[in-house]
């Protein structure tokens, strides 16, 4: 006679006639991802034969989701600055800050602006494992020029050490948008966003716990990114290598090819954050650094008008690419784009709405510091936010029509514009100048854009 007896079906346990109790749901699913971590790891069942146990196509949840995700990760660097910032002091914080915004330009480096043409190549003409290589290189050489700056820069130790810990997260941040965007390619964006949410509050948490625990700003920027290599393993790669069909074997042919033509769109879009960055660089030595929080709590309100639109067209970005193959839908197509720059004028106006009546009064709150004169410069940047998710739309827009290369020389302008405008500002006009470049810019970049866009879609016709 067994000691414990067996469960059957009905979850009586033999032996006994009794009830076994049952498990605790999340328990459950936990104890089952494991089972299906150690049948992948130890090839008890091959990758191949692994069931899916997630569907495809499950609208509300990939827009729920998605938009969680989106929402948590766009929210991770002025959450991590609001905590360096009460538990630091502004100063320190501002160096924090400062760091991270230099990682996350290099994360566009790491990510090369492949996301979009992945998920749009539908009939999977690269192969996953094409993608997945190339993303590895351009990760290390994210690292590299990391290490590079830092050693230009000569930082101290501490500065290098925070440096080194957001590179590090943005590292890998860059590594999982490869397979989360496997998932969105295999539509299930829901379960990208999940993963995408567990790689944000994750290590958010482990950051904020080692700071209040340690006081040390270096200690917990090196466990932000070790707590991401831990999501990566343990959640985001399994979900994309257990929920997508196996990848065919990789060529340097097909890696070779996604570099060629992924540079124009990489080219833009590092162009596009690196045009973002250049007042906080202009402003870096000439203004103190908690200058550099202040500027930033202005302009993350700003940058949520870009994701909040960016909930409404990312989902789409397939079912656009396949409206656009249809050369009987172009009207509907441009019908499309007119609603979305329509969405960037109404979040724009709701933004400023919020900021006018919550906006300043909880800003000062979260940062301790008095908000009420940088009311003007709050709004010019609403307005400016505006226009950058415009931008944003329209490039994502050029690539789908497969045009990325035609807007390169239009970065370009645009970055030449606020490097002299940012230099110049800030020197004259100090904190001001800054905004006003910024402004400027945006303005500068969304006009063009939709020139292009007109050019593209006469010549399409």
């Amino acid at each position: 006679m067994a000691l414990f007896g067996n469960k059957d079906k009905a979850g009586m346990t033999a032996g006994t006639g009794e009830v076994a109790p049952r498990e605790p749901y999340l328990r459950r699913i936990v104890n089952q991802w494991w089972e299906r971590l150690y049948a992948m790891v130890f090839g008890r069942v091959p990758l191949g034969d692994q069931a899916r146990l997630y569907d495809a196509n499950r609208a509300t949840h990939d827009y729920v989701w998605n938009t969680l995700g989106q929402t948590l990760w766009g929210s991770l660097l002025p959450i991590l600055t609001i905590v360096a910032t009460q538990l630091s002091g502004a100063e320190e914080a501002g160096r924090f800050n400062l760091a991270f915004t230099i990682a996350t330009l290099l994360l566009f480096l790491g990510n090369y602006g492949v996301r979009t043409f992945q998920v749009s190549d539908v009939d999977e003409m690269d192969s996953f494992g094409a993608y997945q290589v190339q993303r590895l290189i351009t990760c290390l050489v994210m690292l590299a020029l990391g290490w590079a700056y830092c050693s230009l820069r000569n930082y101290d130790a501490t500065m290098a050490t925070i440096a080194a810990g957001a590179f590090g997260y943005r590292a890998i941040d860059a590594f999982a948008d490869v397979y989360e965007g496997r998932l969105q390619q295999m539509d299930k964006l829901y379960l990208s966003g999940i993963s995408l949410s567990l790689r944000t509050v994750t290590p958010l948490a482990v950051f904020s716990l080692l700071l209040l625990t340690t006081k040390s700003l270096p200690v917990a920027s090196i466990a932000l990114a070790i707590a991401e290599v831990a999501v990566l393993l343990v959640v985001t790669m399994p979900l994309a290598l257990l929920e997508t069909p196996v990848s065919r074997a990789w060529e340097w042919l097909e890696v070779r090819e996604i570099f060629r033509e992924c540079f124009p769109a990489f080219a833009a879009m590092f162009l596009f954050n690196l045009i973002e960055t250049v007042p906080k660089f202009a402003m870096e030595g000439a203004l103190p650094y908690e200058d550099q929080v202040y500027f930033s709590a202005i302009y993350f309100p700003a940058q949520k008008a870009l994701l909040a639109v960016g909930f409404i067209y990312k989902p789409q970005l397939v079912r656009l690419t396949n409206i656009w193959q249809d050369s009987t839908k172009r009207g509907r197509f441009d019908l499309i784009v007119i609603a979305m720059m329509g969405a960037c004028v109404v979040v724009s106006l709701g933004m400023i709405v919020f900021a006018a009546v919550v906006g300043i009064p909880l800003a000062s709150f979260l940062y301790a510091a008095d908000f009420e004169p940088l009311r003007g410069a709050q709004y010019l940047m609403l307005v400016a936010g505006g226009f950058a998710a415009a931008s944003d739309f329209l490039f994502q827009i050029l690539t789908v029509l497969r045009q990325q290369a035609s807007a390169t020389a239009i970065y370009l302008a645009a970055f030449a514009f606020i490097a002299i405008a940012s230099s110049v500002l800030v020197r004259t006009s100090g904190f001001m100048g800054a905004v006003y470049a910024y402004l400027g810019v945006m303005v500068l970049l969304f006009s063009l854009l939709v020139l292009q866009y007109v050019r593209a879609r006469i010549t399409a016709d």
